[in-house]
C-alpha cells in the first residue's frame, strides 16, 4: 500500500498571502509603534494632542504668512505621525494643521490605504479649507512617504499648484518602493497585483512602475511656482533605493541626511517621527529665508 501523499493546497494563493502580509507588515510599524492606548489622543482631533495644532482660528503671522499642512503616510493618521513635528513648527510660529485620507471602511487609526487619487481629492478639498479658514492665499505642505509624494498628485492635476508655494517631502514614495525587491516578486504570482489594489489601493499605487507612478512622473517630476524638497535617509527600508524619492526639476533641492550629518541613523519611520535634523530641514525648506546650518550638533536643539 502506497503511503498517503498530502498535497499542498493552493500553494499559490498562499504564497501571495505571504507576501502580501509581508508588504502590509512593513509600512504600518510607524503607525502600530506609536498607537496610543484606547481613549488616548488618536480618538481625538489633533488639537486635542496638546501640541498647539489643528486651530482653525489660527492666524497666520507676517514672519509665517503660509499654514502649514502636514500629509501623513501609509497606515499613519494626522496624529500618531506628527507627534514630533507639529508642536515642533507650531512653537516656531506656524499654523500647522493635519488631515486623515484614505480611509477604508472598518479599518480605525490605520489611514492612507485608499486609492491615491481619491486621496489627493480629499486634500485638495481640506488645503481649500485651510486656506477659506486662515485667510491665507497659499499654504505649504509637509507629508512623510506616501503624504510626501501624493500631494504632487493635487500640484499636477487638481489645480493646486495655484494654492502651494512648497512641498516638503520626508522619505516620500515619489518614484515608488520595490520594497529592498519585493515587490519584484508581484509579476510571479498571478492575482496578487489585483488583490493588493482590491484590499490596500495605496499600496499598489506605490509600487514601483504603477499605472499612478507613470502618470504621475510623465513629462517631469514637478510643476512651475512650486519649491520642493526631499529629505531622505539612506537607511530607508521601506521607500528603496531610497535614490527614488529625489525629484528632478527647476525649484528642486534634493537632501540625503547623512550628508548633513554621517551619524544620523534614522529610518523610514525615525526620520519624520523624531529626527531632530529632518525638523530643522524641513523648517528651512518652509522659511528659506531664514534658514539656519544644520549639522549633527543641530539634534541636541
Amino acid at each position: 500500500m502506497k503511503p498517503s501523499v498530502r498535497r499542498p493546497r493552493r500553494p499559490l494563493r498562499l504564497l501571495t498571502a505571504v507576501l502580501l502580509a509581508v508588504l502590509a507588515a512593513t509600512a504600518p510599524t510607524a503607525a502600530r509603534a506609536v498607537e496610543p492606548a484606547a481613549g488616548a489622543a488618536a480618538a481625538a482631533p489633533a488639537s486635542a494632542s496638546g501640541g498647539g495644532w489643528n486651530d482653525r482660528s489660527c492666524t497666520p503671522s507676517d514672519r509665517r504668512p503660509r499654514p502649514v499642512v502636514l500629509v501623513h503616510g501609509t497606515f499613519g493618521n494626522s496624529v500618531d505621525n506628527w507627534l514630533g513635528l507639529a508642536p515642533y513648527l507650531a512653537a516656531r510660529g506656524w499654523c500647522v494643521f493635519s488631515l486623515d485620507y484614505g480611509r477604508l471602511p472598518g479599518v480605525p487609526f490605520f489611514h492612507g490605504l485608499g486609492p491615491v487619487e481619491d486621496s489627493a481629492r480629499e486634500l485638495a478639498a481640506y488645503v481649500d479649507g485651510v486656506l477659506e479658514d486662515t485667510g491665507a492665499r497659499e499654504a505649504d505642505i509637509v507629508g512623510h512617504s506616501q503624504g510626501g509624494m501624493m500631494p504632487r498628485y493635487y500640484l499636477k492635476f487638481l489645480g493646486g499648484a495655484e494654492k502651494v508655494n512648497a512641498l516638503v517631502g520626508i522619505a516620500p514614495s515619489n518614484h515608488g518602493t520595490d520594497l529592498l525587491g519585493l515587490t519584484r516578486l508581484l509579476e510571479h504570482f498571478p492575482g496578487a497585483e489585483d488583490l493588493l489594489g482590491t484590499h490596500t489601493p495605496a499600496l499598489r499605487d506605490q509600487v514601483a512602475g504603477s499605472d499612478l507612478l507613470r502618470r504621475l512622473n510623465e513629462g517631469g517630476d514637478t510643476v512651475p511656482g512650486v519649491a520642493y524638497t526631499v529629505i531622505a535617509t539612506r537607511h530607508d527600508q521601506v521607500v528603496t533605493p531610497w535614490r527614488t524619492q529625489f525629484l528632478d526639476g527647476p525649484g528642486v533641492r534634493n537632501i540625503l541626511l547623512q550628508e548633513v550629518c554621517a551619524l544620523d541613523l534614522s529610518g523610514h519611520l525615525t526620520v519624520a517621527l523624531a529626527d531632530r535634523l529632518a525638523f530643522h530641514l524641513t523648517a528651512n525648506a518652509l522659511d528659506p529665508a531664514n534658514a539656519r546650518p544644520v549639522n549633527c550638533l543641530s539634534a541636541l536643539s
